[in-house]
């Protein structure tokens, strides 16, 4: 039988503290009912002897130290799973927000999860098609990969989240069962309703989950929101051999929320006034990607994140490119020219391309064509750097070329409408276009049976 506490011991923001309880553990759900008939939920955050300091979700509005009766359920937070989820709108904590009832639950999980046994995990191979020429020809995404996606304010990384919702497959030979999962952090109302609207129109909502937690939701909800949804990766994936993307959008208003919690607790703030598991939280998040030995499906994942200040050296973007396995970052000066989407290839990267790309993947000339490409853009800022100082008139016609394929690169293979969806084919074929601008003899990171196939089509 459940104990039943009268009465809080004090409140401090989202915290309240509540003594002489017994047998309570971390991260145990509680339940508060306040004035009789309004009902709250909290997690334990902090046990100490008879003490107990507990996060309540939707905030402690209308709580009081004499109104409050409190229940500790025995258990951690958790959530009713069911393939009915696809296709449904959540709030951040995982309940239906889009009035077309409760969910039918088929199984009920902690959303805390569990590790995923290293000796037991699969090496991610094949790919996931955006439907993007940046990302599937420069930075591949992998099934079973972490990519993470660095933006900054103002720059379009929702427009572009929206998109690869809409067009994310596994190929166009597949049979495979794929869906999306998609969780917002900390979005404002309007952003939330573009996103409900883009995907109902381009009719891609019968196989995504949204769970939606915005700007004026109590901030501690914001620490579960990424969990929730991954819980529901994990069960779609591993138990209905489904392969999932989950894009999680933004993970620096996770970050942020975690900071103003720590300093609520009183906690010691390490970088930047961010708690000093900030790695660790991180972590657990990020490594609940990948495939598992004996099943079919697989967990990807999509963060995005917004830089303060465009500083990919702060601490956020900074422990996430130690945790996942390369980045793509948006870049403000293609912003300002009008380039969407505005990848900036050079720093972006994908550690696992290499693996899941290739003859039997994509095509046999993927990865030679991609090191090329990079290659030639690395030479068209040499050439503009050049430019700048002895005028572009003065240049060699060599390097007027690499000018030439630059603004093509970035007009044509980088820019793309965002509603345009390309197939790895054709994003193929643009790069060999776009090359057939240089020389023959500079295309030095082909092979020789490559080039002579490609090149000259």
């Amino acid at each position: 039988m459940s104990i039943e506490y009268l009465g809080l011991s004090s409140i401090n923001g989202p915290l309240i503290a509540l003594e002489g309880v017994q047998d309570a553990f971390f991260d145990e759900i509680v339940e508060f009912v306040v004035d009789k008939n309004e009902h709250k939920m909290g997690r334990i955050v902090e046990v100490y002897e008879d003490k107990a300091v507990i996060q309540v979700f939707e905030g402690t509005e209308k709580m009081s130290l004499i109104n409050t009766h409190t229940r500790l359920t025995g258990h951690p937070m958790e959530i009713a799973l069911s393939p009915e989820m696809l296709g449904r709108t959540f709030n951040g904590i995982g309940e239906p927000i889009d009035d077309l009832g409760p969910i039918n639950a088929d199984k009920i999980r902690d959303v805390n999860g569990l590790p995923l046994n290293p000796v037991r995990r699969e090496y991610p191979r094949n790919y996931i098609r955006t439907g993007i020429s940046a990302i599937d020809g420069l930075t591949t995404l992998i099934r079973g990969q972490k990519l993470p996606i660095f933006s900054g304010n103002g720059l379009p990384h929702d427009q572009l989240a929206a998109q690869i919702v809409k067009q994310a497959s596994l190929g166009d030979n597949s049979d495979e069962e794929f869906a999306i999962v998609f969780a917002a952090m900390g979005v404002k109302h309007d952003v939330a309703d573009f996103f409900r609207r883009t995907f109902e129109e381009s009719g891609v909502a019968d196989h995504v989950a949204m769970f939606l937690n915005m700007a004026n939701d109590p901030v501690v909800e914001r620490l579960i929101t990424p969990k929730v949804a991954l819980t529901l990766a994990e069960y779609l994936a591993f138990e209905k051999n489904m392969h999932i993307l989950v894009i999680l959008t933004d993970m620096t208003s996770f970050a942020e929320a975690m900071r103003e919690v720590s300093s609520s607790k009183g906690e010691i703030p390490s970088r930047k006034g961010f708690p000093g598991y900030l790695y660790s939280e991180l972590a657990t998040i990020y490594e609940r990607a990948g495939i598992v030995q004996g099943v079919n499906g697989s967990v990807t994942q999509l963060p995005i994140l917004t830089m303060p200040n465009d500083d990919i050296t702060h601490p956020i973007p900074d422990l996430t490119g130690y945790i996942t396995e390369g980045q793509i970052v948006l870049d403000r000066n293609l912003h300002g020219q009008s380039i969407y989407p505005p990848i900036s290839i050079l720093p972006s990267l994908s550690r696992l391309m290499k693996d899941g790309i290739g003859a039997g993947y994509t095509r046999d000339d993927h990865q030679d064509l991609a090191n090329q490409l990079f290659s030639a853009y690395a030479k068209v800022g040499e050439a503009r750097n050049l430019a700048s100082v002895i005028g572009e008139d003065e240049l060699s016609d060599l390097d007027k070329k690499y000018l030439e394929f630059g603004k093509e690169f970035e007009k044509r293979y980088i820019g793309q409408g965002p509603n345009e969806n390309r197939s790895i084919q054709e994003t193929l074929d643009l790069g060999w276009d776009l090359l057939r601008i240089l020389p023959k003899e500079e295309l030095d990171r082909v092979d020789t049976k490559i080039l002579e196939q490609y090149y000259s089509r």
